[in-house]
Order: C-alpha cells, then sequence, then structure tokens
C-alpha cells in the first residue's frame, strides 16, 4: 500500500527525484574518494617528507569536499519539496474526498480519525519521503561503495566486513518486526485520545453543567495511559536498537585496530591503508545505521499510507450517474415516492414506504414524536443519505440522477444543531450565496428576526462570529442560520426543527415576516410545536418510521389518533374542541 500510494503521488515530482539521485550518487562518490586521498597523504606525501604532494592532495581533498557539501544541499533542498509537495497534495486528495463523503461514510470513520489522517498520517508518509531521499538513497550506495574500497585496500580484513554486516542486519529486523504491529495499535490508540479531546472540547457545556469534569479527566487519562504504553514499549525498542548497533560498530572497530595493527607491524598493511580501511568500514555500518533508522520510519508510514488510502479509496454512497442532469422542470415540487431507509447493520428501517406531495410554493410540516425519522427523511431530501429503496424527486427530478451541486443549489437547508463558521456576519451568511449584497443580507436578518441584535453587534455585518457561533446564543444561532438560507434563494426551504431555541413570541414574528415573503417558495418544515404549523398545506405524521397521517390541521384532528395524541400533549384536551 505504502509503496502504490509513493509511486502515485510522487510521479509529478519525478523530475525533482531524478535530480536527487543525481546529486546524491556525487555525494556519495566524493565521501568514497576522500578516504583514498588521505590514506595517500599519510603513505605519500608524510612518509616521503613531500610538502608540496601533501598541499596538492590537501587541495583536491578540500574542492571535493566543497562538491560533496554542495551536492548535500542540492539534494535535501530538491527532497524537501518533493516531499512537502507530495504532502500538500495528498491532504488536498483526503480533504476533497472527505468532503464528498455522505454522512454514513463520515460516521463509519468518525470525525476523529478523518482528521488525524489528514494530519498526523500524511505527516508522517512526508516525513518518509524527505527522509527517503536525503537518507535511504545515501545508505545502500554509501555501504555497497564502502564495500567495494575497503576489499580492494585491504583484503585480509574484509573478513571483519563479513561478519560486522549481517550481525547488524540481524538486528534491525528482529527490532523493526516487533515495531509494525505496535506502530498500527499507536495510531489506533492517537485516533482514540483524538475523539476523547474532541468530545470533550465540543461538549464541554455539558460536562460542566452535570459536574462530570472528574469522570471526563478520568476518560481521558485512561486513553492518554493506553496511548503512553504503547508509546513506552516502541520508545524500548527504540533504546534497545542503537546501543547495540554502537556496540557492534565499536567491536568492529576494535578488532580492526587489533588485527589490522599487528600486519601494520609485520609490514603486510601500510598506515594509511588502515586509516582508508577503518574510515571505508565506518562508511558502511554508518550506510546500515541510516538504513535502519529510515526502516523504523517505514513500518509506521505504511499503517499511515494504508489509513490514508482507505480514505482515498472508500467510495461515497451517493454515486452521480454519469448523464446527471442539471435541469429542474418543475422548481419547487418535492415528491416522495415509497421511500424506505435502513442504517448500514441496523435490522429495522428508520423509515418505511414514506409517500406524500408537495406542491410548489406549498408549506409541508412534518411532525411525530422523537425517533420518528424526522431529521431522517431531511436528510433523504437533501441526498445527505441516500434512499434504500424508492424515490424522493425535488424539482421534478430524482435526487440520484442529478448533479449534487445543482440539487443543493434548489434547497436551502436548515440544520437542526446549526452551525456557524469562524469570520464575520456578512460571511456566514454568504455561504448561501456568495455575491449577495448588504442590502439583500439585512433583508434576510430582518426576516429571520436577526436584524436588531445584528445591528447592536460591534461592527454589524462584519461583527466577529467565532468558531462553531460561540460567541452568540443559540436562539442567535439559529436565526442567522435561517437567514442565510434565505439568502440562498432557493426552490425549497428545509427547517429541521430550526425554531426550537426561539421563545414563542419570536417564533410567532419570525413566521408572520417569513410565510408571506417566501410564498412561492415550497417549505418542508420539521416542527416540535403543533402551535407553529396549523395553518401548514400539509401536515406529514410519522410514528416509528411510517406514515400513519397526512393531511390538514383540522383534517388530522379530526381522524388520526395519533396527531390527536401530540396536539393533546402539547396544548391540552381543550384544543381538540
Amino acid at each position: 500500500m505504502l509503496v502504490t500510494l509513493l509511486r502515485t503521488r510522487l510521479r509529478p515530482y519525478r523530475h525533482l527525484l531524478a535530480g536527487v539521485l543525481v546529486l546524491q550518487f556525487v555525494q556519495v562518490m566524493a565521501s568514497l574518494y576522500l578516504p583514498n586521498l588521505n590514506a595517500d597523504i599519510i603513505d605519500v606525501g608524510v612518509a616521503q617528507g613531500d610538502t608540496g604532494y601533501i598541499w596538492r592532495t590537501g587541495g583536491l581533498m578540500l574542492g571535493v569536499a566543497v562538491v560533496q557539501g554542495a551536492c548535500a544541499v542540492g539534494a535535501t533542498w530538491l527532497a524537501a519539496r518533493s516531499a512537502l509537495g507530495m504532502g500538500r497534495d495528498l491532504r488536498g486528495l483526503v480533504f476533497r474526498r472527505v468532503g464528498d463523503f455522505s454522512e454514513r461514510e463520515v460516521s463509519v470513520f468518525g470525525a476523529g480519525s478523518l482528521i488525524t489522517r489528514t494530519t498526523n498520517d500524511v505527516q508522517q508518509v512526508q516525513m518518509l519521503v524527505l527522509m527517503s531521499c536525503t537518507m535511504l538513497v545515501t545508505a545502500p550506495l554509501l555501504a555497497v561503495g564502502g564495500v567495494i574500497m575497503a576489499v580492494t585496500h585491504a583484503p585480509s580484513l574484509s573478513w571483519l566486513v563479513a561478519v560486522a554486516v549481517p550481525v547488524l542486519l540481524v538486528v534491525v529486523g528482529v527490532t523493526i518486526s516487533r515495531m509494525v504491529p505496535l506502530f498500527r495499535s499507536y495510531q489506533e490508540r492517537l485516533d482514540g485520545i483524538n475523539r476523547v479531546m474532541r468530545e470533550q472540547l465540543t461538549g464541554i457545556r455539558v460536562v460542566r453543567a452535570f459536574v462530570r469534569e472528574e469522570v471526563e479527566a478520568e476518560r481521558f487519562d485512561v486513553a492518554n495511559r493506553e496511548i503512553s504504553s504503547v508509546g513506552e514499549r516502541i520508545g524500548q525498542l527504540f533504546i534497545f536498537l542503537f546501543p547495540a548497533v554502537m556496540f557492534v560498530l565499536d567491536v568492529t572497530m576494535v578488532g580492526v585496530i587489533w588485527f589490522g595493527g599487528h600486519q601494520v607491524g609485520r609490514g603486510d598493511v601500510e598506515v594509511g591503508t588502515l586509516v582508508a580501511f577503518m574510515t571505508y568500514l565506518m562508511q558502511i555500518l554508518m550506510g546500515i545505521v541510516m538504513a535502519s533508522f529510515m526502516t523504523m520510519m517505514i513500518p509506521r508510514a505504511a499503517v499511515c499510507a494504508e489509513r490514508i488510502s482507505e480514505v482515498l479509496e472508500t467510495d461515497t454512497s451517493l454515486t452521480v450517474p454519469p448523464d446527471a442532469t442539471t435541469v429542474f422542470p418543475a422548481p419547487g415540487a418535492l415528491e416522495l415516492r415509497g421511500v424506505r431507509f435502513t442504517y448500514p447493520g441496523a435490522q429495522e428501517p428508520v423509515l418505511d414506504d414514506i409517500s406524500f406531495v408537495a406542491r410548489p410554493g406549498t408549506t409541508v410540516a412534518v411532525v411525530g414524536s422523537t425517533g420518528a425519522g424526522k431529521t431522517t427523511l431531511v436528510n433523504l431530501v437533501a441526498r445527505l443519505l441516500e434512499v434504500t429503496s424508492g424515490e424522493v424527486v425535488v424539482g421534478g427530478v430524482d435526487v440520484r440522477r442529478a448533479e449534487p451541486e445543482a440539487l443543493w443549489a434548489q434547497l436551502g437547508v436548515v440544520p437542526q444543531k446549526p452551525f456557524l463558521f469562524a469570520g464575520t456576519v456578512a460571511s456566514n451568511l454568504r455561504l448561501g450565496r456568495l455575491e449577495a449584497t448588504d442590502a439583500e443580507l439585512w433583508e434576510a436578518l430582518e426576516l429571520a428576526q436577526a436584524s436588531d441584535f445584528v445591528a447592536a453587534m460591534d461592527g454589524g455585518l462584519e461583527a466577529e462570529i467565532s468558531q462553531g457561533g460561540t460567541n452568540v446564543s443559540g436562539g442567535q444561532r439559529q436565526r442567522l442560520a435561517i437567514a442565510r438560507a434565505i439568502v440562498r434563494r432557493p426552490a425549497v426551504l428545509v427547517f429541521d426543527d430550526s425554531f426550537s431555541a426561539l421563545d414563542v413570541a419570536t417564533d410567532a414574528r419570525l413566521r408572520a415576516a417569513l410565510w408571506p415573503a417566501t410564498r412561492g417558495i415550497t417549505k418542508l418544515v420539521v416542527a416540535q410545536r403543533v402551535s407553529t404549523i396549523t395553518e401548514a398545506d400539509l401536515i406529514v405524521v410519522l410514528d416509528d418510521g411510517r406514515l400513519v397521517g397526512a393531511g390538514r390541521h383540522d383534517e388530522l384532528l379530526a381522524g388520526n389518533e395519533t396527531y390527536r395524541e401530540i396536539v393533546t400533549s402539547q396544548l391540552g384536551s381543550e384544543a381538540l374542541a
């Protein structure tokens, strides 16, 4: 999975990677040439007292070192551009893919996990690319070239290389094989701690209201201890690996000095050659150390790449046919035909055999007890969820046959939990329609009964709104969300229990102003208060996911027991008279 991901995403940067390979090759060749020059200085210049030879060879060494340094800098710069560019592209791909997901896919992955995959997981893959370009290319060239040069200079000592290299490879291999499952576990626990933190920050008011600070602190502490435990086991392997590698390195160097010293004493090997052999051996072992460092990064990056690929390869359930239409022959018309919806893994459907027709410009209300499926119905109309069977028709077109952007342009949705983005009042309202003028924004605010408090805010339309709209009240958030939907000028306005945070007087004023102003717009209203929908052209009554009644208020009051129970529970028995 890692190789496939890198091969695909690094293709646009292959010219930069080619430059990295060339520069790294030149750098390694320079590194292998320097010990040879050093041996010449010792064995020729110093041995013969030839100062000129020492200066000439020393100057050549300086020039080679300068070339080596320049190549290292250039290779690192090109590698950084490649890695950072790939990380940018990969984050963009994940973000766009998540943006295409329906609520079903988001709930399967979880918001915390998707955030981790977009940030931390991409960063791990990006870091692997950077380190691979600067180390993984150099390491094998340095090790192989060092072996060739060492054997060429002192064949009698080459057996030390034949012993040290396999020992190092065994140590590194055993350590890495134990790290792979730990890295996978670490990423899963990172998801968990992000999820707990996100829930606590989002629900801080609930936590404080129910005095659950200690319980939540313990919950976070459990997740924190779990990730710390895995991190400690990974750290223990790191702690073992580097001393083990250094021990093999030191023992090998002692062996070179011991056996090489005897050979120098017998005159079989010259001092410069022994020094060069030690340098080459050091390069060989450092190449293996660099490779071992990289192989420790590969398992974690492989896990991260697999998690990223899971997101990129997950197809949204909201498929778009090749011949999807952008033309709606009956703007404002809304119809459900035998709609059935079942959540993945559920045994019973949330909605079953729901059918009704809303003519353009009419008001349709949906009522029912908690859990009756009202919000699910709204999500099906907006195609945030895909029907299991049946048809949802908007503007004369089955929503599954419509281009999603064109469909959503027909709708203005005010969700059950209105969300405001960090910015200003104007920037939030213009999410409905970017080209809306200030006059149109004020008009929408007036209809939504929000103009008074916006005018009182410092800056008016340019007043700051914090993330999630936490600097305004729940009722103010609802009214701003309603104004945002009005600014959109849709053919169908969908209100998913969008008046619940408003007091009765504000609710009445809002409907008195909004309904006449949107006379030509179809309105689908999910409401808890029966008093707000008594004038609706059609009231749809849901009970346990089934349609148990549809008609006007008086008709249902006279002949629908479920609706009569809802009215009685809210308005009392006198409302039936």
